[in-house]
């Protein structure tokens, strides 16, 4: 049934200011609106909502994940834009800090919270 309706993807905030400059100045997000409770991104047809909390742990697992086509160039272009991109023992990573998968290429960062984002190419 819900197959058919858009989804929305939420993740956890201690500092929406932090959080806006991130993810509208440095990602490129579309800043949409902003309350007490939530500030409210877009990507291409996606809703990404901020939440505003006071205290959270960050996951030590991706929480939000972006599908681009030219992981290279995505990456490359967020490292100039100040993004450091994680390295994990254990996984060759290339000099971009890439991952080769089984089913494509895994990129891994944190925005100002801790949380764990990605950029991937399948």
């Amino acid at each position: 049934m819900l197959a058919s309706f858009p989804m929305n993807n939420f993740f956890p905030t201690k500092n929406a200011e932090k959080a806006r400059r991130f993810y509208e100045g440095v990602l490129g997000l579309t800043f949409v609106s902003e309350n007490p409770f939530v500030a409210t991104f877009r990507s291409g047809q996606t809703t990404i909502v901020a939440q505003k909390m006071k205290q959270f742990e960050p996951v030590p697992y991706t929480i939000l994940g972006w599908e681009v086509k030219n992981i290279e160039q995505t990456v490359s272009f967020l490292t100039k834009s100040g993004v450091v991109f994680e390295r994990f023992s254990g996984m060759e990573q290339d000099d971009l800090g890439i991952w080769k998968s089984p089913e494509g290429k895994v990129a891994w960062f944190k925005d100002p919270d801790g949380n764990t984002l990605s950029v991937s190419e399948h």
